[in-house]
């Protein structure tokens, strides 16, 4: 890859800039060399449990200073899914955390406790806390003729002490009580790459992906046109590429390597 055509970055955060609340290698370098060198950057999660807010507030935590406008969640994308798709106003039920229940709530929609009422939509993310109760009021809802949208399809999500189920693991437990395949918002579609680019006014060819998972992350911004970097902090690795047939343009162990690298190229 030549780093010296890359003039913005698209970050994932789980797996990338840190596992669960460890920082990984090479944070605080990354951000500084990007700051250095006036390189915009967009930090784009799948994980749709928490707010901008919170990324900010857990940003600074681990020494880092970011702006909230650099930050996209599939929770904000969720919500501008909704807001181009159902009516103002309307009827939904959230499975999920305060990401997506403030996301949904600021695009002017009401948000429901339970079934006892119509919705339409019923929309799932990352939820720690998922019930029975939740995923009956999910299924009695989507039976009963509402959307089923997802904020994303992660299986899994890193952590310190291993994978963590994710959203894609409640979305399949909904599915199967509904007989319905969510529509699905966060990566690998493009909508989070083509407002991340279109925020930092770069171009897709321009801008690299750096990821840690292959099917969502590196997939997904090949198809909108993005350079891709895998970083192997996370849940793939070499291994996993034959396997899942996704081939990013560079493998490297982390975010420590990726700031050698590129500084090395740079002179």
């Amino acid at each position: 890859m030549n780093f010296s055509e890359i003039q913005a970055v698209i970050a994932d955060m789980d797996g990338v800039l840190w596992r669960g609340n460890s920082p990984l290698p090479g944070l605080k370098e990354l951000f500084a060399f990007l700051n250095s060198h006036r390189i915009p950057y967009t930090l784009a999660t799948n994980n749709a449990s928490k707010t901008v807010s919170q990324y900010v507030q857990k940003f600074a935590r681990l020494g880092v200073e970011v702006e909230p406008n650099t930050i996209m969640t599939s929770s904000i994308a969720t919500a501008m899914y909704l807001k181009n798709e159902i009516e103002p106003g309307s009827n939904v039920y959230v499975v999920g955390e305060d990401g997506l229940r403030e996301a949904v709530r600021q695009a002017g929609f009401n948000i429901l406790a339970d079934a006892s009422q119509p919705v339409t939509a019923v929309v799932a993310g990352m939820d720690s806390l998922f019930t029975y109760d939740k995923l009956k009021y999910a299924t009695l809802l989507i039976r009963r003729g509402a959307r089923f949208v997802g904020s994303n399809a992660d299986l899994t999500l890193p952590s310190e002490e291993g994978l963590y189920p994710g959203t894609g693991s409640i979305l399949a437990a909904i599915a199967a009580a509904t007989d319905t395949k969510p529509t699905v918002i966060g990566k690998p579609e493009r909508l989070m790459f083509d407002v991340a680019v279109q925020r930092m006014g770069s171009q897709p060819a321009t801008t690299v992906m750096i990821g840690d998972r292959l099917e969502t992350d590196i997939l997904g911004a090949q198809r909108a046109g993005l350079k891709t970097i895998l970083v192997t902090t996370g849940v793939d690795n070499q291994k996993t590429i034959p396997e899942k047939g996704v081939q990013p343009d560079l493998v490297l162990s982390g975010i420590d390597e990726l700031v050698d690298v590129w500084q090395s190229q740079l002179g």
